[in-house]
This record gives C-alpha cells, sequence and structure tokens, in this order.
C-alpha cells in the first residue's frame, strides 16, 4: 500500500462533541458465557510481539516525547524507514529521491529513539532503488562499527507492488520485474548481509493469503509470488513479511487460516529446515477510516487482531504508523474520527483549515489498545484458548509463567453492556476481586480498580476490559513442561505424536495425555506411558491442534506442550479418486477443474460432494455437471445425458469458486457417498 505522508500545519483545536444514549444493559439471564481453557496452549507471546512503523518522513521521529508514548504502550519493535520509502531510501546519505525527508530521522537518530523505547529495531533494506552492497554496507554500519545489534532486516516492502501484476505503487528500478527476479536478488542480499553478520535474521516478503495479488499466477511465471519466492530463496531467509489492511472491523476470524495457510506454503516450498522460518505482519492497521481508524471501533478491533495474531505464532505486529496525518474527518460513535492511521496525532488539519487533529502526540483510541494488549500478554506469557457465546463479544487469555492469568474481553457493542460468566478449565482462580483494566469509548486512560469476581463481569459498550486472575493455590513439584511435539504418518484416520518428555517433579510422571482444541473446549485424544502416541478414529481432511499433558503419580498434570497443527489426508485407498486443480486465481475466486475417476463397479448415475471449509467461501457457477449448493454443501450431479461412468473411467467438471477470506480448498470429496481419495 502507498503510504503518503500528510504535513498541514499546526491549527487551533475544533472540538466537535455527540449526545449519545444511555447504554443499555442485557439480561442477567442472557449473560454471556466466557470459556477460558489453561490446558489448550497457544503460541508464547514474543519479546518483540507489539511493534510499529517510524517513517523518515515523520519529523517526530526521534523525539524524546515520542519514544516515552512508545515506551509507555508497550512496544517492543520499530521499524525502519518506513513503508515504501523503504525501496527509495539510501541511508549512507540519508536521502531519498522522490520523497520527502524530515530533519532529524537519520537512522542513529531512530537507534536512540529504540533505545529509549526500549524496543528492538528492524530495517527494511533498499531493495527498489538500492544493491546488496549497499544493504551489507549498512549492516556494517550498525553492527560492526556503531555495535547496535540490529537483528531484523527486511528485503525490500512490498515488492509485488511494482507493476507485475498490473499496480503500481512501489520503487523498482529492476528491468524483471518478477518474483524471481526478486527471489534472486533475496539470496544476493541475504549472502551479502550474512557475510558480514552471520547473526542477523533475513525476512523475505510474501503477499497475505485471500489479499491482492495472492494466488495470482502473471504470464510467464512458473507460479504465484509465494510459491516463486520460497522456492529460490527459502533457504536464505529467516522469516517471512506479511501485510494486512483488513478494512471492516470484523475480519479477525480470518487469522488461524491466514496464518496456517502460510505456514503450509512455506513448508511446501522452502525446502528443509522450513520450520525455521518465522512469520512477521510489518505492516498492520484496521485500514478503514470510514469504521473508526482513530477512534473505538478502530481500537477494539486493533486489540482483537494482535492477540489473533500473536496467538498464532506471529512474532512480531507493527502498526502503521506511529504518525500519519489527517484524512477523511467523519462522526464514529460520538466523538471525531480523523482517518488517521497513526497512533499517535500529528496535530495537523484538513487542507481547507475547517478541522485539525487535537495536540502532537495526543494518543488516539488504537494506542489505548495496543498499551491494553501490552499489559495483558506480556512477553514470555503464553496465550490459551478462550472464547464466547456472544458474537458481540470476543475473548483472549493467557497464562503467566508465575501461574496468574489473564482475560482480555472485548465488547464490540454500541449500545448494551453485557454481564459475563467466566467458566475456567485447568485452572481454579483464587477468591476475592480480582485486578481489572478498563478502557472504554473515548477515554483517554485505562483504568485499574478491583472488582467483580473471577467468574463475574460487566462490559460496558465498546470497550476492552482485562481481568487479571491469581490461582487459588500454587502447587509444588509439578511436572516440567513436555516439549513441542511433532507429527509423522498423517493418514485420513490416524497420525502418530512424538515429543520431548517432561522433566519430573517431586514425583514420577506416570503418563502423557494428548489433548485436542475444540474451541475452548478440549478433547483427549489418547494417553501413554512413552512420549509417542498413534491416535486413531479422526476425521479425514480435517486440521486437528493439540497439546500434550504429563500427569505424575500422584495426580498433578504439567503444563501443557507447545501446540502442535496437523491435518488429516483422504484413504490410501478408496473406489473413486479425485483430483482438484486451480486453473486460475484472482484473488477472490477461482476456476478449478476436478478430474473424477471410478475405480468401482460401473456407475450409472452419479453425485461427487463436498462442503465448503469456511463461510466466506460459496458456488459461483459450474460446468459439465448440474451443480447445486445448499448451506455450505455442494453437490455436482452428473448431466442426465451422461449418467454412466465405467470402471477406471475418468470425467471431467469444473466449477468457479468465490472467496472473501483465506481460501482453504476443500479436500474431502464423496462420489455416492463413498469419500475418495483426493491426490
Amino acid at each position: 500500500m502507498p503510504k503518503v505522508p500528510l504535513r498541514a500545519a499546526l491549527a487551533a483545536l475544533l472540538t466537535l462533541t455527540a449526545l449519545t444514549a444511555p447504554a443499555a444493559y442485557a439480561d442477567e439471564s442472557t449473560a454471556v458465557k466466557v470459556t477460558v481453557n489453561a490446558r489448550a496452549a497457544l503460541a508464547t507471546v514474543p519479546e518483540t510481539g507489539l511493534g510499529t512503523n517510524h517513517a523518515i518522513w515523520d519529523t517526530n521521529l526521534g523525539t524524546d516525547q515520542t519514544a516515552d508514548l512508545l515506551k509507555d504502550a508497550g512496544m517492543k519493535l520499530l521499524r525502519y524507514p518506513g513503508g515504501s520509502y523503504s525501496d527509495i531510501y539510501h541511508w549512507a546519505t540519508h536521502t531519498a529521491p522522490g520523497g520527502y525527508v524530515a530533519p532529524n530521522t537519520d537512522f542513529d537518530t531512530f537507534m536512540r529513539g529504540v533505545r529509549r523505547t526500549g524496543a528492538q529495531p528492524m530495517v527494511t533494506a533498499n531493495y527498489g532503488t538500492g544493491t546488496a552492497e549497499e544493504a551489507a554496507g549498512w549492516v556494517r554500519e550498525a553492527n560492526i562499527v556503531k555495535k547496535y545489534g540490529v537483528k531484523y532486516w527486511e528485503i525490500g516492502n512490498e515488492n509485488y507492488g511494482n507493476g507485475h501484476y498490473g499496480s503500481a505503487w512501489e520503487a523498482d528500478d529492476h528491468a524483471d520485474k518478477s518474483p524471481n527476479e526478486y527471489a534472486r536478488h533475496v539470496v544476493a542480499y541475504a549472502d551479502a548481509m550474512k557475510a558480514v553478520d552471520p547473526t542477523i535474521k533475513i525476512g523475505a516478503v510474501l503477499t497475505t493469503p485471500a489479499n491482492w495479488p495472492d494466488a495470482i499466477t502473471a504470464e510467464g511465471d512458473s507460479g504465484s509470488w509465494n510459491k516463486v519466492v520460497l522456492s529460490a530463496a527459502g533457504p536464505k531467509i529467516d522469516f517471512v513479511i506479511l501485510h494486512w489492511y483488513p478494512g471492516a472491523l470484523d475480519r479477525n476470524g480470518h487469522v488461524p487460516d491466514m496464518i496456517q495457510l502460510t505456514r503450509d506454503q512455506i513448508a511446501k516450498y522452502a525446502g528443509p529446515g522450513s520450520e525455521r522460518i518465522g512469520i512477521a505482519m510489518t505492516e498492520f492497521n484496521t485500514g478503514s477510516s470510514s469504521n473508526g481508524s482513530t477512534t473505538q471501533p478502530g481500537a477494539l478491533a486493533a486489540a482483537d487482531a494482535y492477540a489473533s495474531l500473536l496467538a498464532n505464532g506471529v512474532f512480531t505486529v507493527d502498526w502503521w504508523n506511529v504518525h500519519n496525518g489527517i484524512g477523511t474527518v467523519t462522526e464514529v460513535e460520538g466523538h471525531t474520527d480523523y482517518g488517521d492511521f497513526g497512533l499517535l496525532s500529528s496535530g495537523s488539519c484538513t487542507s481547507d483549515g475547517t478541522v485539525c487533529e487535537p495536540a502532537l502526540n495526543t494518543p488516539f483510541a488504537p494506542y489505548y489498545a495496543l498499551q491494553m494488549v501490552s499489559k495483558f500478554a506480556r512477553p514470555g506469557d503464553r496465550f490459551i484458548r478462550a472464547a464466547t457465546d456472544q458474537p458481540k463479544v470476543t475473548a483472549h487469555a493467557a497464562r503467566r509463567p508465575n501461574g496468574d492469568l489473564a482475560v482480555l474481553m472485548i465488547n464490540t457493542s454500541s449500545d448494551t453492556s453485557y454481564p459475563v460468566q467466566l467458566a475456567y478449565s485447568g485452572f481454579t482462580p483464587a477468591a476475592g476481586a480480582p485486578t481489572v483494566l478498563s478502557h472504554t469509548n473515548g477515554a483517554t486512560a485505562i483504568t485499574t480498580t478491583t472488582s467483580g469476581t473471577a467468574t463475574t463481569q460487566t462490559l460496558p459498550p465498546l470497550s476492552l476490559t482485562t481481568v487479571v486472575l491469581k490461582p487459588s493455590s500454587v502447587q509444588a513439584g509439578r511436572p516440567g513442561t513436555p516439549g513441542q511435539p511433532t507429527v509423522s504418518a498423517v493418514t485420513d484416520r490416524t497420525a502418530t505424536i512424538t515429543w520431548p518428555a517432561a522433566k519430573p517433579g517431586t514425583r514420577p510422571i506416570a503418563k502423557y495425555e494428548v489433548h485436542r482444541q475444540n474451541g475452548a473446549i478440549t478433547e483427549q485424544l489418547g494417553e501413554t506411558s512413552t512420549t509417542t502416541l498413534t491416535v486413531h478414529n479422526l476425521k479425514p481432511g480435517t486440521r486437528y491442534t493439540v497439546n500434550v499433558i504429563a500427569r505424575d503419580t500422584g495426580g498433578a498434570t504439567s503444563d501443557p506442550s507447545p501446540p502442535l497443527t496437523f491435518t488429516t489426508g483422504t484413504p490410501a485407498t478408496s473406489s473413486c479418486s479425485v483430483k482438484l486443480t486451480i486453473q486460475t486465481d484472482w484473488a477472490s475466486g477461482y476456476v478449478a477443474s476436478i478430474d473424477i475417476t471410478n475405480h468401482g463397479a460401473p456407475l450409472n448415475g452419479w453425485t461427487l460432494a463436498f462442503t465448503w471449509p469456511r463461510t466466506w467461501q460459496s458456488l459461483g457457477s459450474g460446468w459439465s455437471a448440474v451443480w447445486t449448493q445448499t448451506g455450505s454443501d455442494v453437490k455436482a450431479a452428473n448431466e442426465p445425458a451422461n449418467p454412466s461412468l465405467a470402471t477406471d473411467a475418468t470425467t471431467t467438471i469444473g466449477y468457479v469458486g468465490n472467496y472473501s477470506g483465506p481460501n482453504v480448498l476443500p479436500s474431502v470429496f464423496t462420489l455416492n457417498g463413498t469419500v475418495c481419495t483426493t491426490e
């Protein structure tokens, strides 16, 4: 996405007020049920989890006030030199031909602010108009000469936006603008930069699943951007780079599939050892000025997205931007929304001077949202599963190393205050009122109180609420946590799971239990006295996330292992087989063909059936069969004039599929009720 700095002059503040109706209260009988499962572990909160972007066109990049505000918000990573400017910026001369470079924004000034903030830096090397030698020189200056210890280095920014797919906003002087050329240079950059400092981590730009131009194969390419880049540069990189501007405020349900599909691509294309490759979301914003980019709706979506992305293993999520500038001014939920994608006010005005932002560095609502996330989930905490039964309320939870538990609840209703009832599995809260942190619509700070109980709270409209709980007791001598599980021999119905042994506590370990996550509920798949278990009775084509728990001879249990996610296949042999081929994809829909082969007795009439994996998928049209869709279920029946399918005969049908989120393809097909082998 192109980034254009807005540098309007400071002017007087115009205060807009609106009358708001009193909040409605949901009846106690309809209290929202919040379920928290301490046995269902997700990712550990990384040191670099909360981040933001700094831009060289921001006059306030290096000020102490800005650094102190970022520190108070809990920012742990700062990215430089700023979006698309990265591909025109030359660090040695501190110039960006064709762009504006503000005074006092050079690399040393940035690093001074990083240190004052207490964060780590991430630097984007110039791919568009730079060279590998220039990037290596920057590494030398940063880490050898200045001893800054910059660990994370990106190669370019949104380089798929160079015109190769039709739309051009990113500078790229290379005659060849293909993903293959980008990958070739990533290898050269990585070699040159690591020759200077072999400890650094190199990141390559990918497209984000279901976001343009993801999945598109341009003329002359051997595959999509991600396939080509990972196949060629995978062995040389340490992390991949995603950007996400969802626009709508209800897209956080896309996160698990977005990240899993990225991991699947890394595993498929990046070569041996690809599990080392991390995922960084180096630009994120709710991206919707009409829905509240500086007011509470955008803040609620931001907190939800940060928690969701980090819980799914992204090692940094970086807000765009610290300062950005006034945009389209609207009224959102009783407050002026300035259409500004910054965390902090730039103090800028509209071009006609009729509306000005608050004073420079005044925090906008998303600032408090990220501050709340930093208080809810601290580095070293482990996310655990949480869920609610009310669509207007979302919940996240994290377990701290000392045994405490924090629950973040987000009420997106504009007018209803919800009572909630919290239930816990694998955790017993201490008696007494817990610590409660809250941020409400229009508030200019997070309040901290001791109120309610561990099982009952009330969520104001448009609010963020974090409840911090202590356990009723700390059990000494518990088993240690089992190590990261791995999976092998996955079939349609079975999988073998193996894990490093847990360290015994005061008593020997009696057994290990394997638990499957099913929302915020876990179900035990089996147990064993060893460190390997083959689980049975699985469903074909199903994604499973499991944790391992150790139990000692006295019944005490460990904390859950890190999560393992795998997907079952289809039968190795069947009376039918199906091959799904994507012929073309345009990032919101695709054309597919399906080859159906009958390995059984001749058929006089047949129906192929499958179910869309996600609610945002649908059938557009189909051919060579009679196609119907009911709910998420799709059927393709033989055309009346051609009902027969002989033994070992193959027929080909096709369809157009539509999607508005990560496109998890159907993988389980039945022919006349029999599950087919999917090739």
